[in-house]
């Protein structure tokens, strides 16, 4: 049965990484559905969140794949349950005198920020679940999206449990 997986890595903060894990994925004809990276608190160590789509199989396949690659420190899936994921977009609406208060209203109820606001459109910013974001760019659509831009998922364990350097 097919799933979205979310794959969190400690990996070495050093060129060339990402295009050898995005590489190996593309290899092994797996897309990716979101990706981030960025450095940690520790600046040789960068931290790489994947989604991918696919089964129990293709899901092992993956990570013991990425467990062989020298730049991988740590993998972990992340149990849905176990852990707070957000993603971030910012979002251009056309708007004009008759809708721009509906767009900010709807704005406010989905507590996202108006970033940038012209005679012709608003520009918001959103964090949160995949989900609530999805019915906000659906609730949008009417209006007129006029460009989006949209993270990948960060995501982290709840409580104590932290993805943790081998080194």
């Amino acid at each position: 049965m097919q799933q979205k997986f979310i794959i969190s890595m400690l990996v070495s903060n050093q060129f060339g990484v990402l295009t050898r894990i995005s590489g190996m994925f593309a290899r092994r004809g797996f897309n990716i559905d979101s990706l981030t990276v960025g450095e940690t608190e520790h600046p040789e160590l960068s931290r790489m969140t994947v989604t991918m789509t696919g089964d129990d199989y293709a899901r092992e396949q993956m990570v013991k794949q990425l467990r062989k690659l020298h730049d991988v420190q740590e993998i972990k899936v992340m149990d849905r349950e176990q852990s707070v994921s957000r993603e971030l977009i910012l979002l251009k609406i056309k708007a004009d005198s008759t809708t721009r208060q509906d767009i900010m209203d709807a704005a406010n109820v989905f507590r996202n920020k108006i970033i940038d606001f012209s005679p012709q459109s608003i520009c918001i910013e959103m964090t949160g679940e995949s989900g609530k974001l999805d019915a906000f760019i659906e609730l949008m659509r009417p209006y007129g999206i006029l460009e989006m831009c949209r993270t990948g998922i960060v995501t982290l364990d709840r409580g104590n449990s932290c993805l943790k350097s081998m080194a």
